[in-house]
């Protein structure tokens, strides 16, 4: 009998590429996802896949979600509001998509006793860090955005639970991920803003924000790593690149793949995109280089592969 595994936003942006890893590494995979950001088009592949079971789950009703989960091995917890910029306009929408959906994953193991969890987090648990790159014990950690917040609360119920009830898991901070499946962010603002006006770029503040971009297919690989090549109660890995692109780099990548001539850049001012928004970020990889994994690719690489998957070119 094949191992059953758990990806909770599965139809998602890298949880259903986590899916399609899992399946081809023989496992039993059961993704719940509620839709309200996944996409069906995302999992279809796997639909007729005898080891494939979808369920249309919220995280937010707790007795649906014990059954799903009865005699996994191990959950991948990947759903969440995905979006850092909504915390200002909805400052429950972190708390209730992640915080409580946590706990309720959390507590579903608990009584359903599932021992392992995979739980991807992020860079913005570090808040506005000095030292950079950041490492994994950088600290104090202040969150400057609720997204952050809710991400560093799900971090400490995790790791509670697992001291509390002898589980294990595994934590991932991630740079900024990009790739085919993905549905938001930088990428996806400036392909549309030069679709409704090619001959301008609106960036938001000043344009020299500086941050790490790391492909999916390369996320990918550094979990399943990571989850092979360590195992202590507690695993805490960023996963990233080795260097920075600007906003206003990426944006001459996406007009030099759009194939466009003397656009204005044009920048809304201040050091910030958005409220919330960290202007400078690149977190250390040495956890992992420690355990033997680093990216084949750099940030510049991973954006214009990107950009080309989302301009249907790959």
């Amino acid at each position: 009998m094949k191992n059953k595994i758990i990806v909770t936003g599965g139809a998602g942006f890298i949880g259903s590429h986590i899916a399609d890893k899992l399946l081809s590494n023989n496992y039993r995979v059961t993704v719940i996802d509620n839709l309200s950001s996944g996409r069906m088009e995302f999992i279809e592949q796997n639909t007729s896949n005898p080891d494939f079971e979808f369920r249309n789950v919220d995280l937010l009703e707790p007795g649906k979600l014990e059954t799903a989960i009865e005699g996994a091995v191990a959950i991948f917890h990947l759903a969440a509001n995905p979006d850092v910029r909504l915390g200002p306009d909805n400052t429950k929408v972190h708390l209730e998509q992640n915080i409580i959906a946590t706990y309720n994953v959390l507590e579903a193991m608990r009584k359903t006793r599932v021992k392992n969890i995979l739980f991807t987090s992020t860079s913005t648990v570090y808040g506005e860090a000095t030292i950079i790159p950041t490492p994994e014990d950088y600290g104090p950690l202040v969150p400057i955005s609720l997204y952050g917040a809710s991400k560093l609360s799900c971090e400490a119920l995790i790791t509670s639970y697992c001291h509390t009830f002898n589980m294990k898991s595994w934590i991932f901070r991630f740079a900024n991920i990009v790739g085919d499946r993905g549905t938001h962010g930088i990428i996806f603002d400036f392909i549309e803003k030069l679709r409704k006006t090619p001959e301008s770029l609106e960036i938001l503040g000043d344009g020299r924000q500086d941050k790490s971009y790391i492909h999916v297919s390369e996320c990918l690989d550094a979990i399943m790593y990571a989850w092979e090549h360590s195992n202590d109660m507690v695993n805490i890995f960023n996963i990233g690149s080795n260097d920075t692109i600007t906003a206003t780099r990426i944006g001459e990548i996406i007009v030099e793949e759009m194939g466009l001539h003397n656009v204005i850049f044009n920048y809304t001012g201040g050091s910030r995109g958005w409220i919330g928004d960290v202007p400078k970020m690149m977190l250390s990889i040495q956890g992992l280089k420690n355990i033997g994994w680093e990216p084949a690719y750099n940030s510049e690489k991973s954006i214009r592969d990107a950009v080309r998957s989302a301009l249907g070119k790959l």
